[in-house]
């Protein structure tokens, strides 16, 4: 039995909800029938015009702007691409364009992105749902719109068959009190985004400070990506390190502290710093996770932090690691198989044994096979197993393999990274272990 087509601008406007969809420079490019029933105006009056052009305020009006805060709250879903739920507003609403009279209303209004393929906007979806009937009990009967205008259907009061019934001193006191709460607690939320803006800025310059472009001497095939998390404040808990000891040995170091913000990111930078420090010492692999296991001891909010240390060998063609609770690295051979370096892991920090017994492993490789070291952002889904993020990455390395560093790096963020974001960092280092590169 084969499925009917869909005619999908067909069934959006026959959506029983008052849905609109405009685009990212605000102007409508379809509307559902309900929000024209709403809105009370022809689909031709609305449809290619600007938001603010096809409901404007009402002039000289001293309520604040409703169409203002409509245009900002859409602006702020282009900027996240995330949701915005706005507070009960009042908009004074010429029911008929050019007559002149305007009716008090009251919306509930949610604005939500439609992203592309690339995981940007594409288009915004209003949503508004009308609560003018409901303010109005709440406050006890208040009549209709402003000095009596009349409604759509040509009555007074501004509403389908209700009366005119002038509001009580109770009842306006309510429905005064309900408006300045709600005025209120968009101005809160506006404030509180505003705050979260400034500390996002803050922490990801942070970010940008602490993460170093690589140190290498010799013009290795290597390339690093830091990919911040889509939420609010989910930065600055991942690093990486990627320097030439001298010209025949390197370290890769990869570490993920717990938590986010700005005190992660201080965590991080003092553990980052550490550790580099170390390697630059050329402390093989299992000897540092053990000094950074103690002085992280002495760092508030460095417990359990997960790392992983490599250092690579040129002249034996040879990697050494350790892994302090870290997901394993990964290493793709030239034949196409993907070898997970798992055997050398150690509890995280703080729970390290004291007075050593971390161990590391080894392994040898060839001329041109790639190592991936990567954070949990990559491959953690929070509704799937992390083995399925695993063989996930797996697959991609095995099909991009050959690629030069940087175009593997994007086509592994490509394949792995969800178009709408995740809810945690991402850091990737890739590093194609050629033998020639050093001269």
């Amino acid at each position: 039995m084969t499925e009917p087509e869909i005619d999908y601008r067909a069934a959006f406007r026959a959506a029983p909800t008052p849905l609109a969809l405009l685009t990212t420079e605000l102007r409508f490019v379809d509307v559902t029938d309900a929000y024209l029933e709403v809105a009370g105006r022809p689909r031709e009056q609305v449809i290619g015009r600007l938001a603010y052009e096809a409901f404007p305020d009402q002039p000289d009006s001293e309520r604040p702007s409703g169409v203002r805060r409509l245009r900002q709250s859409m602006e702020r879903v282009l900027a996240t691409r995330r949701r915005d739920v706005m507070a009960v507003q009042r908009y004074d609403v010429e029911p008929e364009e050019g007559a002149g009279r305007w009716e008090e209303r009251y919306f509930s209004i949610v604005n939500a992105p439609v992203l592309g393929p690339d995981g940007e906007v594409r288009l915004l979806l209003n949503r508004l749902e009308e609560v003018t009937r409901l303010v109005r009990t709440k406050g006890g009967g208040a009549g209709g719109g402003r000095d009596g205008a009349r409604g759509r259907d040509g009555k007074r009061g501004g509403g389908r068959g209700r009366e005119d019934r002038r509001p009580t001193a109770g009842g306006a006191r309510l429905e005064s009190d309900l408006l300045a709460r709600a005025d209120e607690l968009q101005h809160t939320n506006e404030r509180l985004r505003e705050a979260h803006s400034r500390e996002r800025h803050v922490a990801m310059e942070l970010q940008q400070a602490m993460l170093p472009t690589p140190d290498l001497l010799a013009p290795r095939d290597a390339a690093v990506r830091y990919q911040p998390a889509s939420a609010t404040m989910n930065v600055c808990g991942d690093w990486y390190d990627l320097i030439d000891v001298d010209a025949l040995h390197s370290s890769v170091v990869v570490g993920d502290v717990v938590g986010h913000g700005l005190e992660a990111a201080g965590v991080m930078g003092q553990l980052r710093s550490a550790l580099s420090a170390l390697a630059r010492a050329a402390t093989p692999p299992a000897e540092a996770l053990n000094i950074l296991d103690l002085y992280s001891r002495s760092v508030p909010g460095a417990e359990s932090t997960t790392a992983v240390k490599i250092h690579v060998d040129w002249s034996a063609s040879r990697l050494v690691y350790s892994s302090a609770g870290h997901l394993p690295p990964l290493l793709a051979r030239l034949d196409g198989t993907v070898e997970l370096l798992d055997r050398a892991t150690n509890p995280p920090l703080g729970l390290l044994p004291e007075g050593g017994g971390t161990i590391e492993d080894s392994v040898a490789f060839e001329p041109g096979d790639v190592l991936v070291v990567y954070t949990d952002g990559l491959v953690e889904r929070r509704d799937e197993d992390i083995d399925r993020g695993l063989a996930r990455l797996a697959d991609s390395l095995a099909s991009h393999r050959t690629a030069p560093a940087e175009e593997l790096a994007e086509a592994l963020l490509a394949d792995l990274l969800p178009p709408e974001g995740t809810e945690d960092d991402t850091v990737l280092v890739v590093l194609r272990l050629d033998r020639d590169d050093t001269g």
